[in-house]
């Protein structure tokens, strides 16, 4: 597990900060459309909890294959 965490360190740490960001905003959103705190906070921390997790496993797929889209056989030299 150590070395799961400091292999992924930078991809961690920007998880979290998108986390952060992703809840605040959601429950900012959720208030106002409610104007229920509790229940504003209860929203905002299941949606970004699971694309918390998304993220991570994107961004290991993103620096995997570079974003780079797929070349058509027909495309290729």
């Amino acid at each position: 597990m150590t070395e799961l965490v400091r292999t992924n360190l930078p991809t961690l740490k920007k998880t979290a900060s998108y986390y952060v960001v992703h809840v605040t905003v959601a429950a900012l959103v959720a208030y106002a459309v409610t104007g229920n705190f509790l229940l504003a906070i209860t929203l905002s921390l299941l949606e970004p909890t699971v694309q918390a997790f998304a993220f991570f496993f994107h961004e290991k797929a993103w620096q995997r294959w570079g974003g780079r889209a797929a070349v058509p056989a027909a495309l290729r030299a």
